[in-house]
């Protein structure tokens, strides 16, 4: 159609303009179309197609593919068939199954009207009837055997051993390494306590409303009686050993252990502490001690080398982490060890401490303790990864919203970490997102080298939780020696459910499970 005669060139121009326009807008509406049509999921997919695979530089990238079905460069959503004979399926990996279990546990999750004491009444749910679940305890060496029965919760429940590097098929991921436990149904995990520390274990089916509404509970591994017996003639004296699970409600409730507000330890004077501080909030914390100083014994399950003694400074817990602080009771008095909201005071009954402000100032664990040899060279890594946190506009599962991205992708789009079995692996993290966040990898442990190319002077600094803020960069490194298909996303769970969760997998490992609006499986 040509354009209407005039001796008006401005009109002219008009015509063309409202053609172009419309053209131009047909062009947008077909792109927005297509990109929201592009990020739709199938209703049952694998966590294996939930990625594009990035070798790291390391052996694998010649046949992309030949273990893993993935997003293919077309766009084309693919998945393995199922395990080949040189494959292995997430299911075997598991403990000795004929080995009988040293420790046996049984949960009983349910949804339930929960009140706490002091607290308002909020739909909730329980473990054995309480919340937090009952601590477990086993000691190092035990093979831990715990039996979750879901009695009544509608949307299924597993349970996570949060920094326990457990055999792939214990990790408790809904859709990844099992189904999710639907009521009336049980799933028996086993697993051996090879580590000693301080651990808890939550829900990772719908995790962020069933952490925050109760599925949760601490786990403790203690060391055997005869490292027990050489620390005693080594002349360091027993400790007293103290749980503290930090948790808010729904409501707004702030708590340890459960209980709102002050709760309270019995210690005599003299007594020395060990305060195992469980962050299971989804943001970090910080906690500080008044009436004594206090030495970190350990950070996410890992001791520290040459602890020293702080005063008039905080130790901050990222989302997930883990604390533990000795303090010692002293005459007269109390120690009161205070997060946000809540405390716990420590000594005889009816001592008083006074509650505190938080210190200016955080304790810096990269220059804390002193430095140690490792188990391995992080200098020649046979692969190197990047894991950039951004956010950018779009459509994740065709919903529309600012999304969490990993190197610029998102949904299927974001890396899937190829290793081989005893690999040794540095990945750089880096956070230009506009908000901090908790990274956490399931089944290792990552030895931080440097945070904003600082070297790391202290202890050595262990974490499968990382505190990563707005414009800071870790580069951390750990050793690829528990074969599966492992999580690595942040543990602020709203956020992995926006986002920021991909898998760190290894060549030749596949999974029979699914995930998708189909399956019942909704890990985040």
């Amino acid at each position: 159609m040509l354009p209407p005669r005039t001796d008006s060139a401005k009109s002219r121009w008009a015509w063309f303009a409202r053609r172009l326009g419309a053209v131009l807008g047909v062009v947008a509406v077909g792109l927005v179309g297509w990109m929201w049509w592009a990020s739709v999921l199938p209703g049952s997919y694998s966590a294996i197609d939930m990625g594009v695979p990035d070798f790291g530089g390391g052996p694998g990238a010649e046949t992309p593919g030949a273990a893993h079905g993935h997003v293919s460069a077309s766009g084309t959503r693919t998945a393995a068939s199922g395990p080949a004979a040189d494959e292995t399926s997430v299911s075997d990996l598991t403990a000795d199954p004929d080995r009988p279990a040293d420790v046996h546990v049984e949960l009983i999750a349910r949804a339930e009207r929960v009140t706490l004491p002091g607290g308002a009444p909020f739909d909730g749910f329980t473990l054995n009837g309480s919340t937090p679940g009952p601590t477990i305890r086993a000691t190092e060496g035990q093979l831990v055997e715990v039996v979750l029965r879901n009695e009544d919760v509608p949307a299924g429940v597993t349970a996570h051993w949060h920094g326990v590097d457990v055999p792939n098929a214990m990790d408790g991921v809904a859709g990844v390494t099992q189904d999710a436990v639907m009521p009336g149904q049980t799933f028996t995990y086993r697993f051996v306590a090879e580590q000693v520390g301080t651990f808890w274990y939550h829900a990772h089916q719908a995790s962020h409303p069933q952490v925050v509404g109760g599925l949760f509970g601490a786990l403790i591994f203690g060391p055997t009686p005869q490292t027990d017996a050489a620390a005693a003639a080594a002349g360091n004296p027993p400790v007293l050993d103290v749980v503290a699970a930090i948790h808010t409600y729904p409501g707004g409730a702030r708590t340890i252990n459960g209980a709102i507000g002050d709760s309270h330890q019995e210690a005599a004077p003299g007594d020395s502490v060990r305060v195992r501080l469980i962050n299971t909030d989804s943001t970090p914390t910080s906690a500080w001690v008044s009436g004594s100083s206090f030495r970190v014994l350990a950070v996410d399950g890992h001791d520290l080398v040459g602890p020293t003694a702080v005063a008039d400074q905080s130790v901050q817990i990222t989302a997930g982490g883990r604390a533990d602080l000795e303090v010692r009771v002293p005459a007269g008095g109390a120690v009161r060890v205070q997060v946000p909201g809540a405390s716990l005071v420590i000594g005889p009954h009816g001592a008083h401490v006074d509650q505190t402000s938080a210190p200016r100032d955080p304790l810096d664990l990269l220059s804390y303790g002193e430095p140690a040899p490792t188990a391995f060279d992080s200098d020649a890594p046979d692969r190197r990864f990047t894991y950039d946190i951004g956010r950018l506009p779009g459509f994740l599962d065709g919903r529309p919203g600012y999304w969490w991205t990993i190197n610029g992708g998102l949904g299927a789009g974001v890396p899937m970490y190829m290793v081989d079995e005893g690999d040794v692996v540095v990945m750089t993290i880096s956070n230009s997102s506009g908000e901090a966040h908790p990274m956490h990898l399931h089944g290792h442990h990552l030895l931080v080298l440097t945070r904003d190319g600082v070297p790391s002077s202290g202890s050595p600094w262990w974490v499968d939780s990382l505190d990563v803020a707005h414009g800071e960069s870790f580069e951390v490194a750990f050793i690829a020696d528990n074969p599966g298909v492992w999580m690595d996303h942040c543990h602020n769970l709203p956020h992995a459910a926006e986002g920021l969760m991909t898998h760190v997998a290894y060549n030749g490992v596949t999974t029979p499970f699914r995930l998708g609006r189909d399956t019942g499986n909704d890990p985040e």
